[in-house]
């Protein structure tokens, strides 16, 4: 299944591989470089951020390494398959991406910070790609916890476009869209 066919078509949900109710492997309780919990319930005054940049690990680091930043999680976002795991995502058969959930103290950095963050740390011109890595789950994409995250994700979005427009480059594909399940990675 890893070397699929399917790289560059989002299944339908009749399409996607089905999963399972129970994740296939154990997650860690802690974060090994932030030493915080990776899963929530978060303290509260948290928030949390959901973006999708291509490799979820190499992603990961650019957001831990942000000031605020109380812990990070790679995981799975945006698809039809139910606890999938890293070899039916690559397969291209469960619709999501690899994507990276963020939860910080808004009091030290802001939303604003992080979304120029992620617009700053990929391509978010190439589609189902990001470099040489070429699938569906490298798409770019921004999962919003609420309204204000969404309104302020499209404007930034409107924004990054003006730049890259009057740069000569082309239409940013990102998409943005309301956070559903998040489906942590294997570790």
């Amino acid at each position: 299944m890893l070397f699929s066919r399917h790289k560059n078509h989002l299944p339908t949900p009749e399409e996607a591989l089905k999963g399972r109710p129970e994740p296939g492997f154990p997650v860690p309780d802690r974060h090994t470089v932030l030493g915080n919990p990776l899963t929530g319930p978060y303290p509260e005054g948290l928030v949390v951020a959901d973006f999708g940049l291509g490799c979820f690990w190499g992603a990961e680091r650019k957001f831990w390494q942000a000031p605020g930043v109380w812990t990070t999680l790679v995981g799975y976002q945006g698809g039809h398959t139910e606890n999938p795991t890293y070899e039916e995502v690559c397969s291209g058969l469960t619709a999501h991406t690899e994507a990276v959930r963020v939860v910080f103290d808004p009091s030290v950095t802001s939303y604003s910070a992080l979304l120029k963050l992620f617009w700053e740390s990929h391509d978010p011109t190439q589609g189902f790609r990001q470099g040489n890595d070429v699938g569906t789950q490298y798409r770019s994409a921004i999962y919003t916890h609420s309204p204000e995250q969404q309104s302020e994700a499209e404007a930034s979005r409107a924004a990054y476009q003006s730049v890259l427009t009057g740069s000569g480059y082309g239409q940013i594909t990102t998409e943005i869209l309301p956070a559903g399940p998040f489906y942590a990675a294997e570790a």
